[in-house]
């Protein structure tokens, strides 16, 4: 005889719905909707389409300008310590129309575009020589590491008792805040060129200078260009700290002007105009170099 085999009791607390009730159970489960997945908003190092990149970069211009009204408007801020928006604009159109503000523009425009030459011209050649060839690396690296820590502000007494107060220590600032900085990145940048390049350009026989001109400076040129426009946003630091003292013309003298006459209106409006040129400067940089090294954007 079979011995009938007991029917396991339910789990101690639970219940056992009827055959019926559990299969309408499952059936309606199954025949809810799903519930929405939530939309991602952001993922990391993905792109965002042109027309969102323009669309989020004025609205945080838009919230800072709000911000800024609100609390010089609004009485939060007094009007020594921070001018309103309307004023600033009205003062910078006195500066440009009654004042020769543009003489001053063109002067500082002119002094960073002459200081980041100077150095350009000299900093990519000797930081693609000190990248490709390691004894030079060795020979001026030391110093150079050396060299960028320090402050150009701290050579301007220096510079006014070489040079005096004109035209060749501002230059001379602008240079000294930028050289050596460009140097090493440029060095470090060509030196970390791909090595399976360079064994595939000796296999196919190059020399040591064709080497360097039609592989490592190819492979490098488009980060160069990147980090020349980094160092022109630098230029533009250096040059105010430079027409601080001993400036007779230009926006960092017309700042300090407006410090002695508590004018914050102007000293906004001059900072401003800096950064306007900046990001004008910054923007055609971007533009230039998408379009002269167009396989730089290959890998990203």
């Amino acid at each position: 005889m079979t011995t009938p085999v007991a029917a396991t009791p339910p789990p101690s607390g639970g219940h056992r719905l009827p055959p019926g009730e559990a299969g309408a159970a499952t059936a309606a489960r199954m025949a809810s909707p799903r519930r929405p997945e939530r939309p991602i908003v952001m993922k990391p190092l993905t792109p965002v389409s042109p027309g969102a990149r323009v669309a989020l970069g004025i609205s945080f211009f838009v919230l800072f300008v709000a911000v800024w009204a609100i609390a010089t408007f609004g009485g939060f801020v007094q009007k020594t310590f921070l001018a309103d928006p309307l004023s600033m604009l009205k003062s910078g159109w006195v500066l440009l129309t009654e004042m020769g503000f543009a003489k001053d523009i063109g002067m500082t425009v002119f002094r960073v575009v002459g200081g980041f030459l100077i150095a350009a011209v000299i900093a990519v050649p000797l930081g693609v020589a000190m990248g490709a060839y390691k004894p030079i690396e060795a020979f001026f690296e030391p110093f150079v590491s050396f060299a960028r820590y320090l402050p150009a502000s701290a050579f301007i007494p220096l510079l006014i008792l070489w040079a005096g107060i004109g035209e060749a220590q501002k230059l001379a600032v602008i240079f000294i805040g930028s050289f050596f900085s460009l140097v090493l990145m440029i060095s470090v940048t060509v030196g970390n060129t791909r090595r399976d390049l360079v064994e595939a350009a000796y296999t196919l026989g190059v020399g040591d200078a064709s080497l360097i001109r039609r592989v490592l400076i190819p492979g490098a040129a488009p980060e160069i260009a990147e980090q020349l426009r980094m160092v022109l946003g630098w230029a533009w630091t250096y040059v105010i700290v430079a027409e601080l003292i001993g400036a007779s013309s230009g926006i960092g003298h017309m700042i300090t002007d407006s410090q002695a006459l508590l004018a914050t209106d102007q000293i906004i409006f001059g900072i401003i105009v800096i950064g306007l040129i900046g990001l004008a400067s910054d923007l055609l940089f971007k533009r230039a170099n998408r379009r002269l090294f167009p396989w730089a954007a290959l890998g990203r």
